[in-house]
């Protein structure tokens, strides 16, 4: 197992000032996979001191010392994704098949589309007789969630190596062994001393001290909507840039006379995955009227047939919702739905049938959704999707606009009839006819689903500052 009793800093395995010591809970089996150490203001204060120390030579970096440096690391994780895989199955209940392919492999797609960006970004632009140039911002805070825990550690970490900054991560105390192993990879791709720091810690102890810290430049928060305003406002005080991925509530609208056996797969299989734990998952299923009925028979019958099972067994299954205290709020959500009178088509409360202890929750499915529902207008974040009828095109727009959040949005029919959809859809991304995520194109919100962008050239563009040098100087001190 990695090593989750010390943090990493300045380059060394150091023990925790102060710090205490939790179990970690495998959802599976309700038993402890590990011990973590919970960090304290004081580790965050010599993580700060490490990476402020380092960011002076560091920032300086050309873009080919950079360049060969993620090229290392992408050679090391390559070696480690095994254990990559095991250590996400145990600690937040993905199957093995999955966190083998989707979750350890969407790292290596940050890592390819963050070495592209560097080396085709421009970061000096003449105007004139005059030069915008764009620099590292600093040194950064980055805080990332449980859900898909390497993918969000390295879809921040990689543009911020390649931007030229210095870095803290503060992982999920959730799942913490991803941030440990990431640590090694750097530690032997050759990563200098003091440009990543890892701090493990909960969000009250270590995230708060990092949001409010004066010696760091900026915050990149992945994770609930709520604990997204606490970071922003503990951050703002010193005036350091926050940039956030928060919470969502997607809408797929499946476009009238769709074909239902064509349309329907796509949105089941994207709320499925990862048990529902997916902040772009298309939750809120909307279709016509006149096809609402048959649509929720065919989904239910996809719901009811989906296996729940072992996370470290392989096959097409999913597994437990990571914690006990998510699947008592789930099953607080899906009781709310019953008793608000929308229809139970499959699923329900308790365990799937044969699973006696770990956090399984039913996959389940809401029929004649209304707006006005709980389980319409909150993020449930478990294997639940919500059937909600709709009149015509324009009514679609309105109640798929009809939510604080806007991550994502999902269109399935005639693409040409889709456009209108994308240009009226309040979302930071649209996905057309089952198009999946790319590494290469901006991710984040509207609303509050947050601000800011990653992966790419866009996830770089984060992580730098823009300097104006005005009045002529010869090319090649610009």
């Amino acid at each position: 197992m990695p090593n989750t009793l010390q943090h990493y800093i300045d380059g060394q395995w150091v023990d925790s000032q102060g710090g205490r010591t939790i179990a970690v809970i495998n959802p599976a089996t309700d038993q402890s996979a590990a011990d973590l150490i919970l960090g304290t203001a004081a580790d965050v204060d010599a993580a700060v001191i490490a990476a402020r120390r380092a960011f002076e030579t560091f920032s300086l970096t050309s873009r080919e010392e950079r360049v060969a440096l993620l090229e290392r690391i992408i050679g090391e994780y390559q070696k480690r994704v095994p254990d990559i895989a095991r250590a996400i199955a145990t600690e937040m209940g993905c199957p093995i098949s999955i966190a083998q392919t989707a979750q350890a492999g969407s790292g290596l797609g940050h890592l390819g589309q963050a070495l592209a960006a560097l080396k085709n970004y421009e970061f000096s632009e003449k105007i004139g007789d005059n030069r915008v140039v764009r620099e590292p911002i600093g040194v950064v805070a980055l805080i990332t969630p449980w859900n898909w825990p390497m993918n969000q550690i390295v879809a921040k970490v990689g543009p911020a190596l390649a931007a030229g900054c210095t870095m803290i991560l503060k992982p999920s105390e959730e799942a913490p062994s991803c941030a440990a192993i990431f640590a090694e990879i750097l530690g032997a791709a050759g990563v200098p001393a003091g440009v990543f720091n890892l701090v493990q810690g909960d969000g009250e102890g270590v995230g708060t001290a990092l949001a409010k810290h004066p010696d760091i430049d900026m915050v990149s928060f992945t994770g609930s909507t709520r604990a997204g305003i606490m970071v922003a406002k503990n951050a703002a005080d010193t005036v350091k840039r926050v940039a956030q991925e928060l919470g969502g509530k997607s809408p797929n609208i499946i476009l009238e006379g769709t074909p239902l056996d064509l349309a329907l797969p796509g949105g089941v299989g994207g709320v499925l995955l990862n048990s529902g734990q997916s902040c772009v998952a298309p939750t809120r299923m909307l279709v016509h009227r006149s096809q609402h009925d048959e649509a929720a028979q065919k989904v239910g019958a996809l719901f009811a047939a989906k296996k729940v099972g072992d996370p470290q067994a392989e096959g097409d299954h999913i597994g437990p919702v990571v914690s006990q205290r998510q699947w008592d709020r789930i099953q607080g959500l899906i009781q709310t739905g019953i008793d608000e009178g929308a229809t139970l088509v499959t699923g329900g409360t308790g365990r799937p049938e044969g699973l006696e202890a770990g956090s399984y929750v039913q996959p389940t499915v809401f029929a004649n959704v209304t707006p006005d529902m709980t389980i319409a207008k909150e993020e449930i974040f478990g294997p639940v999707l919500v059937l909600m009828p709709y009149d015509d095109d324009e009514d679609a727009i309105r109640i798929a606009n009809d939510t604080p959040y806007g991550l994502g949005a999902y269109v399935a029919g005639d693409p040409a009839r889709a456009r209108k959809f994308v240009s009226r859809i309040r979302a930071g991304a649209v996905f057309v006819n089952a198009g999946g995520l790319a590494f290469d194109m901006p991710f984040g919100g509207y609303k509050q689903s947050g601000n800011g962008r990653e992966f790419g050239k866009f996830g770089l563009e984060e992580f730098l500052e823009v300097k104006s040098v005005i009045g002529a100087l010869p090319e090649e001190v610009a």
